[in-house]
């Protein structure tokens, strides 16, 4: 902005700022006059004023020099360019949030994998049990341990390996069924254990056992290349 005032030593700045001559006789009358300061918004420093008969005069030079304006003189006349307004950067836009990836569906090959690893051991297990029934040959401890240490550690390893909302509803279903072998094998150790008699057809028909079957046959008709969780009562 550009103010252009007569080439003398004050500028009014009362009113609409008139241009106000100055002589020298005037100036000396007006150092007399009494005088405050002035001060911009925005801007460090003063300018000493000068009021005489109503009003106020500021030195050109002292207004440049504490708005960061310049003088430019032309003949009779001298022009005070003032800075435009202070332009603030812009605040820096906030970084965007970091996306948050989709929930994957379905099992991953690595618990599937690692699914159908157990539930054959477990069905190995059954088939052990069975076979000794039917042929009339005790359940052992011996032999059933190391089942069920084999079957713990494959639902172990099914279970590290879950990384999808699948994965994690199923690890109940395959404890499930491991809980289910356990007490079934159980049941047969604890009859040997007493010398009670099993008839070779005691599997027939036990509600733990076709529980077992139920689930068994639930947990293989999930377990395909992009199968998904469905409960399975009979797991529980």
């Amino acid at each position: 902005m550009r103010i252009r005032v007569g080439a003398f030593l004050f500028l009014s700045v009362a009113g609409a700022a008139q241009q106000q001559p100055v002589s020298s006789a005037g100036a000396a009358q007006q150092q007399s006059a009494s005088s405050s300061t002035l001060a911009v918004n925005g801007h460090a420093g003063q300018a000493p004023v000068i009021q005489h008969n109503g009003r106020s005069y500021v030195d050109v030079e002292s207004l440049a020099r504490i708005t960061g304006g310049t003088l430019g003189f032309q003949g009779s006349q001298i022009t005070l360019t003032l800075p435009g307004p202070l332009v603030r950067p812009a605040p820096p836009a906030p970084a965007p949030a970091p996306a948050v990836p989709a929930e994957k569906t379905g099992y991953s090959r690595d618990f599937l994998r690692a699914g159908i690893e157990a539930m054959s051991v477990v069905r190995e297990w059954r088939a052990a049990i069975e076979n000794a029934i039917r042929t009339n040959n005790p359940v052992q401890e011996s032999w059933v341990s190391g089942f069920r240490r084999t079957a713990e550690s494959r639902i172990a390893a099914a279970t590290a390996a879950a990384t999808t909302d699948d994965d994690r509803k199923a690890i109940p279903l395959l404890s499930g069924q491991l809980n289910n072998m356990r007490q079934l094998s159980d049941r047969f150790l604890q009859l040997r254990s007493n010398l009670s008699f099993v008839p070779t057809n005691a599997l027939d028909n036990d509600p733990l056992d076709q529980n077992i079957l139920a689930c068994a046959q639930g947990l293989a008709a999930q377990a395909v290349p992009g199968g998904e969780f469905q409960d399975v009562s009979t797991c529980h």
